[in-house]
């Protein structure tokens, strides 16, 4: 083992997309302050003009572990170094990878070694901002690589999301070995969603090559997908219109959506939950069960476990009073 000679540090920096518009300042600074910049060779290419009279080491796609020790082995030595993912390194990027490694060394923050986690802004953001506003409800992103995942833990994934009505980002969806997982994912996704939900594809964001194609959820294996592709699948409220994807947050559901007015509808009141939030929900159900209705037949009306309506029901009804305060997402 090299022995620690001074103090080294590991940056992990996210790169965005890959155009430098949308590098942040800090990653810009993290690379020039860089000894050595480890990555992948694409990634590499994409700051290629940042790198004079620096260290650089590239390695395959499939090195993740290479790129954390070389990074571990040089810091040990005092180096700055900088390993760079494309998008944001928390996020299916180095940083985990970089922790497994330390770990195992023994490494501890206090020994010696910084680590700073630089992020930037990930393919599911920067994907969403050139097909509209498709994220502005609940969502979640899904790999398809099953290189290091089994099949199962992903299928039960994609199916509990899709059950669940979440807007969905699939990473990795196909390669030239890997391409009969999106066609799983969207057999699927058919199980639980309308075959018109729309589907948007966005290769290569922000960069030379980009190309955005809008299908259905039907017939997006027919698209051009490929490992530079992120799939983004609506949810039940996802449209399209004038070419642009928009998932709606809910204010329809609690106000009259219109120019000039934005009234509380009946029965709705501004900085309070729904009428159909919690605590309406609770006294809902615990009338119809005091009118007959069983907790079996309550679960699949509202598509939820019997025994977590059972036990709602089995505690007293106790409606919290709303304050005035007004939430963020308002």
């Amino acid at each position: 083992m090299t022995q620690t000679t001074q103090h080294g540090k590991i940056m992990l920096v996210g790169l965005g997309p890959g155009s430098h518009d949308y590098l942040t300042g800090r990653a810009r600074d993290a690379i020039a302050e860089a000894d050595t910049v480890i990555g992948y060779a694409t990634y590499i290419r994409l700051v290629k003009d940042l790198l004079d009279g620096k260290e650089v080491i590239k390695k395959a796609m499939t090195e993740e572990l290479g790129r954390a020790i070389e990074a571990y082995d040089r810091a040990k030595l005092g180096k700055k170094v900088a390993l760079i993912s494309s998008g944001d390194a928390g996020v299916y990027g180095m940083a985990g990878p970089t922790f497994e490694v330390l770990f195992q060394a023994g490494w501890t923050p206090d020994a010696g070694i910084e680590v700073e986690i630089i992020p930037g802004a990930s393919a599911i953001n920067t994907c969403a901002s050139l097909v509209g506003a498709p994220l502005t409800h609940d969502f979640c992103a899904i790999s398809l690589s099953d290189l290091l995942t089994p099949w199962p833990t992903i299928a039960r994934r994609l199916d509990a999301v899709a059950y669940s009505d979440f807007v969905v980002a699939l990473y990795n969806p196909k390669s030239g070995r890997r391409t009969r997982q999106i066609q799983e994912a969207q057999r699927i996704f058919l199980r639980h969603r309308d075959p018109n939900t729309p589907v948007a594809i966005v290769k290569s964001a922000f960069r030379a090559k980009q190309r955005i194609e809008f299908t259905t959820l039907e017939k997006m294996t027919e698209a051009d997908i490929g490992m530079l592709s992120t799939v983004l699948i609506g949810n039940s409220n996802t449209f399209v219109k004038h070419g642009l994807m928009i998932t709606p947050r809910g204010y329809a559901n609690k106000y009259d959506v219109e120019i000039g007015n934005s009234a509380a509808r009946d029965g709705e009141k501004a900085g309070h939950s729904l009428s159909t939030g919690l605590n309406g929900w609770l006294a809902a159900i615990h009338a119809a069960h005091a009118n007959g209705s069983t907790p079996a037949e309550l679960a699949k009306a509202h598509r939820l476990p019997e025994d977590y309506i059972a036990a709602v029901l089995a505690e007293p009804l106790d409606i919290e009073a709303e304050t005035d305060e007004n939430e963020t997402a308002e």
